[in-house]
């Protein structure tokens, strides 16, 4: 497990925009936190990576937002809304997991039904300071073990 600590908004997206350039197409990562801890930041900083950071918008209402870089395809989704898995597969969510790269905000949901090979980044506030937060990266399946 690796750990980072953010102390502001601009720490989360240059770290998210330097774990961007170790992903490539079907890497799956899950972003797991309360409301306001950084996720999209997180997404926003991938973007930039990118060269798609004016693209970014938060997910809630459409449930994915696909944004098409040069080379790769990412899609960003906000599962809260969703009532069970079921509700997943019936969006086709599981369809993208081999079309790009996903980034899944409460993906908790679903892990049941995530490949063997996934990344998992839990975001946590601290008690300490309103701005810093930690994160706590993950990762699952052989594809990552030299992945930091």
């Amino acid at each position: 497990m690796v750990h980072f600590i953010s102390k502001c908004e601009q720490d989360t997206i240059e770290f998210a925009s330097k774990f961007a350039s170790k992903l490539s197409k079907n890497d799956i990562i899950i972003l797991s936190g309360e409301l306001g801890s950084g996720k999209t930041k997180f997404v926003q900083g991938v973007l930039k990576y990118f060269g798609l950071e004016n693209e970014i918008s938060s997910p809630t209402f459409t449930i994915v937002n696909e944004y098409y870089a040069k080379d790769v395809n990412i899609y960003h989704f906000d599962v809260y809304r969703l009532e069970d898995i079921d509700e997943f597969y019936a969006m086709g969510g599981e369809e993208y997991f081999e079309k790009g790269i996903c980034f899944i905000e409460w993906g908790e949901m679903i892990e049941p039904i995530l490949p063997n090979n996934h990344i998992k980044i839990t975001f946590q506030k601290s008690n300490e300071n309103e701005e810093y937060r930690e994160l706590k990266i993950e990762t699952f399946g052989e594809k990552y073990l030299n992945l930091f």
